[in-house]
């Protein structure tokens, strides 16, 4: 079961049956060219007066938003993720009320398996066979894992300088690996050209538009597992800034179908030299990020792929944008795992790391309640975090040694 839709155009609003196209808007992708954001990039629209018909507040069937039927779903345990009140992290930041929606347990460890889940099902009704991404590792590792579930082939573009551990995820589940000597953006360009000349179907963040519907489940959760209520605020941590849309969609599509009237305001948290949605938001005026040289590897990106539908997103929600430090990542993933136990890779952990520099903001009421999207697991990359930490030295196994270490002496 799935609600009809079709998709619409972000910037000109033109709209196209659902299988009439699979990318991007023809008319206005026909002027985007590398290294800028994608030009042209669908949004699902619903029958939403349709679903108001059918729906039954007490009773959800969460179905109604669906872009893919569920018969198509790959047999892969993705989303249901934990959300947890989150006290000893706020009183440090000085929030009453804040909770975290913890996306590091999905199967991969990442969020970004809610996306690779729905365009591998998609697949799996188009009859396609092989999927094809261009990603930093998170993305990469999720649809190889999802892939692995679902039977289908997989061939992954990423720079050579992704973090070891994605790539040993990207092998294990048997996918095909090509690690490019550039950027994301570089590993972007080529796996365009390569699905242009050789097909499969490109997952591509943005690109395709059932990322965004893929990740607006968590958005869905959170409105769940929140009693059927927006919370005040969402945290999200930014790059390409799909993540960000796709919680902004889920609660447009609530609001759509009646069960919500007032959109939770998105706080978008990038790393300062990966800026480019920040600076979009703030002034209005595009630039691509300079040089996106972060530890904070899943959001660094030079020409973020969904920077048009990012900036509409926190417009219309009445957030903001804010920038934090590699030293305020690092600073934020510690004390969020020391106060929470949770382990948040460094691109997760912005999320942290803003809400600790919104202390005393006025732009936000202390009283409100908070959601942090912590957005994948800390073992998705241990040797950020190893950098700041100093292993102990081995003792002899001798009770008398562990004291004196332990009383300092």
């Amino acid at each position: 079961m799935s609600s009809v839709f079709e998709y619409q155009c972000c910037e000109c609003g033109r709209c196209y049956a659902r299988d009439e196209v699979t990318y991007l808007c023809p008319a206005c992708s026909a002027s985007w060219k590398p290294g800028m954001p994608l030009k042209g990039v669908l949004r699902a629209e619903f029958d939403y007066a349709g679903i108001r018909r059918r729906l039954h507040p007490r009773r959800i069937d969460w179905r109604l938003w669906n872009a893919v039927e569920e018969r198509y779903f790959p047999l892969c345990a993705v989303g249901n993720t934990p959300f947890t009140r989150i006290d000893r992290f706020g009183t440090l930041a000085g929030f009453a009320n804040l909770w975290a929606k913890n996306d590091g347990l999905n199967p991969s460890g990442s969020l970004k398996d809610r996306a690779s889940f729905l365009v591998a099902a998609d697949a799996l009704r188009t009859r396609a066979r092989t999927l094809v991404a261009a990603s930093t590792g998170n993305a990469a590792s999720s649809l190889a894992s999802v892939c692995a579930a679902a039977g289908l082939k997989c061939i992954i573009f990423v720079p050579a300088a992704a973090p070891k551990a994605k790539l040993v995820q990207i092998l294990m589940h048997g996918a095909t690996l090509l690690p490019v000597r550039g950027t994301y953006d570089d590993a972007f360009r080529l796996s365009l050209e390569f699905t242009a000349k050789y097909g499969g179907l490109n997952r591509n963040t943005a690109y395709h538009p059932l990322t965004i519907e893929g990740k607006k489940t968590a958005g869905l959760e959170i409105f769940r597992q929140n009693g059927g209520r927006a919370p005040e605020a969402i945290l999200v941590p930014v790059g390409d800034g799909v993540i960000l849309s796709g919680v902004h969609k889920a609660f447009s599509d609530l609001r759509a179908s009646g069960l919500i009237e007032k959109l939770p305001r998105l706080i978008a948290v990038q790393a300062e030299s990966s800026d480019a949605i920040h600076h979009f938001i703030q002034t209005g005026h595009y630039r691509n990020a300079e040089e996106p040289h972060t530890i904070a590897d899943s959001i660094s990106v030079a020409a973020p792929s969904n920077a048009i539908m990012a900036r509409q997103a926190v417009l219309e929600s009445g957030g903001f944008s804010l920038t934090v430090s590699d030293e305020e990542i690092l600073a934020g993933q510690k004390k969020l795992a020391e106060t929470t136990g949770i382990f948040a890779e460094p691109a997760a952990a912005a999320a942290a790391a803003g809400m600790l520099k919104l202390k005393g903001d006025a732009r936000i009421d202390p009283q409100a309640r908070i959601v942090l999207l912590i957005t994948g697991h800390g073992l998705k990359d241990p040797g950020a975090s190893l950098g700041r930490l100093q292993l102990p030295q081995a003792v002899e196994p001798d009770l008398g040694q562990v004291e004196a270490l332990l009383n300092g002496e």
